[in-house]
């Protein structure tokens, strides 16, 4: 048995079938004009959306480059600015040392100076005067004293100064090592292409960063650590002018006092020769004179002894002739010749006493002041020793300001890093 066919749907009208391929068409025609206004839309789109891109990319790399240029140039500025310090600092660490080096060779004048009135404080007796000589090295100690106050507050001044160097080399190298680190950020940004494996979408890039600054700021604040090191700058070569020329004048102040001291221990040492040789010259004569004196007293007495023998002699003829008998006890020429030989033999004696005691007082005398001049003696000899002494110990000054005028090494200064010159580029 065969099967049926199957039943047949719904049956259109021919009108019906024209409509529906009518409809058909003008719907793949409208479908076709909104595609192609669509693609021709895009197709605007695309073109527009590709220069504004290639425009903004390009604009963007434009200001890249000039606000390189600009750090570029400000990181020129500031190595300039920080070379320059570093500079300075070595020149104000140079006057430094040779402000101490000044303060360090005042050290022996001083110890000469103390020294010196320490052996003239040695003197004894009347020797012991306050003359030029002390006055002069007592002022001359002063006159150190107030030196090396002088110098150790330039020395302080000059470690401040160069402390507050340190201080703006130190901003001037953090903001220079900041310039060089957005510098290279920026050569990065602008060496990135479409291309480049290390680009990626990031999250909320368009935010501003905490700490952000305006150009404005910017601009002040490299200009302000500028400004900051070259007023340290001026300040210390100021600075280094004025120690320099104190040094020149407290020295010559010491070497006008030095030849000055020198000048009263000479001149005090001259008088001292003077004196003792007089006095050398007074013992010796003043020995002669006792000499001639000692002699002179026994000649004295030797006359009166003999004085007494010739009034023994006058009293004996005299007492032998009181024995005459009679009227031969006369008193005639012999009696009246005795009697007077006798007075006048008596006040012989009485005057050759009186000029013995006189002479042997007066020998006394001199044999205590000749005893006095030797002491005198003794003591200006230690004093003229002493005196000697100063002046031989004050050679010291002479041969300490020769060793002064020899070079002096000086061991080069370091920056904070360590290194002699500014090394912050990269290589």
């Amino acid at each position: 048995m065969s099967a049926l066919p199957a039943k047949p749907g719904l049956r259109h009208s021919v009108p019906e079938w024209y409509d529906n391929n009518h409809q058909l068409s003008a719907t793949a025609q409208h479908e076709r004009h909104v595609s192609n206004v669509i693609r021709q839309e895009g197709r605007s789109l695309r073109d527009q959306t590709n220069c504004q891109t290639t425009w903004d990319e390009s604009d963007t790399s434009c200001r890249l480059r000039d606000r390189a240029w600009d750090v570029a140039r400000w990181k020129e500025t500031l190595e300039a600015c920080a070379q320059k310090v570093d500079k300075e600092m070595e020149a104000l660490t140079l006057s430094k040392e040779q402000t101490e080096q000044a303060l360090a060779a005042t050290a022996v004048p001083l110890e000469v100076s103390n020294e010196c009135l320490t052996l003239r404080d040695g003197r004894r007796g009347y020797e012991l005067v306050i003359d030029p000589a002390d006055e002069q090295l007592k002022k001359e100690v002063a006159l150190i004293e107030r030196v090396q106050q002088a110098l150790q507050q330039h020395i302080d001044k000059a470690f401040e100064q160069l402390c507050v160097l340190q201080e703006a080399r130190h901003h001037l190298t953090a903001d220079l090592q900041n310039k060089m680190d957005a510098l290279d950020i920026d050569m990065s940004c602008l060496s990135l292409t479409i291309k480049s494996p290390e680009i990626s979408l990031k999250t909320n890039p368009t935010r501003i960063a905490s700490g952000s600054s305006t150009p404005q700021e910017w601009i002040q604040f490299s200009q302000y650590n500028v400004d900051r090191a070259q007023e340290a700058m001026q300040v210390s070569q100021q600075m280094r002018e004025d120690t320099s020329l104190a040094r020149a004048q407290l020295q010559n102040e010491l070497d006008t006092q030095r030849r000055a001291t020198e000048f009263a221990l000479r001149k005090r040492n001259h008088h001292e020769e003077q004196a003792r040789n007089e006095l050398e010259w007074q013992i010796r004569n003043t020995e002669d004179e006792m000499a001639e004196m000692e002699s002179d007293i026994q000649g004295l007495d030797a006359d009166l002894q003999a004085k007494m023998a010739s009034l023994k002699l006058a009293h004996t003829r005299l007492e032998n002739r009181t024995t005459r008998p009679g009227t031969d006890l006369c008193r005639d020429e012999v009696q009246h010749g005795l009697v007077n030989e006798v007075h006048q033999l008596e006040s012989t004696i009485t005057v050759l006493k009186q000029k013995l005691s006189e002479a042997q007082l007066t020998l006394q005398k001199m044999k205590l002041h000749h005893s006095r001049m030797l002491q005198d003696l003794s003591r200006k000899q230690e004093a003229l020793s002493l005196e000697q002494r100063s002046l031989t110990t004050r050679t010291r000054l002479t041969s300490t300001s020769c060793t002064d005028k020899a070079p002096v090494l000086l061991v080069p200064l370091t920056n904070s890093s360590g290194r002699s010159n500014l090394q912050l580029l990269a290589q």
